[in-house]
């Protein structure tokens, strides 16, 4: 289910943020990007793997690895985009189909070792 909530963006979520996923809802920023089919198939690769890790656990998981990634010395940047979880959305948004075959827990081929770049 696809919200609308501006508020969020700015004053919890950093302005650069475009939508988040709070299971069960993909939250978006402005009502046009409804719309782009990337975005919203990005999110929804994300809803699936909050339901294979009973949702909580994502979220931990998610933080973690990105203060991994900041205590290696990486940027924010850096460190989000090596966050397993958005290296799978990143790699197969654009692919509409991808949902239908993707294997549970597909998210752990795109973690990274520790000292691996």
């Amino acid at each position: 289910m696809i919200k609308i909530w501006p508020l969020l963006f700015g004053l919890i979520i950093p302005r650069r943020v475009r939508a988040i996923v709070l299971w069960p809802f993909i939250i978006i920023k402005r009502a046009d990007d409804r719309g782009d089919r990337v975005l919203i198939n990005h999110e929804r690769i994300h809803v699936r793997q909050q339901l294979e890790l009973l949702i909580l656990p994502f979220y931990l998981l998610y933080v973690l690895m990105y203060l991994m990634g900041l205590m290696r010395g990486m940027s924010r940047h850096e460190a989000y985009m090596a966050i397993a979880f958005e290296r799978e959305a990143y790699a197969h948004e654009a692919d509409e189909e991808y949902l239908k075959d993707r294997k549970f827990w597909s998210w752990l081929k795109y973690r990274r070792e520790l000292g691996q770049e």
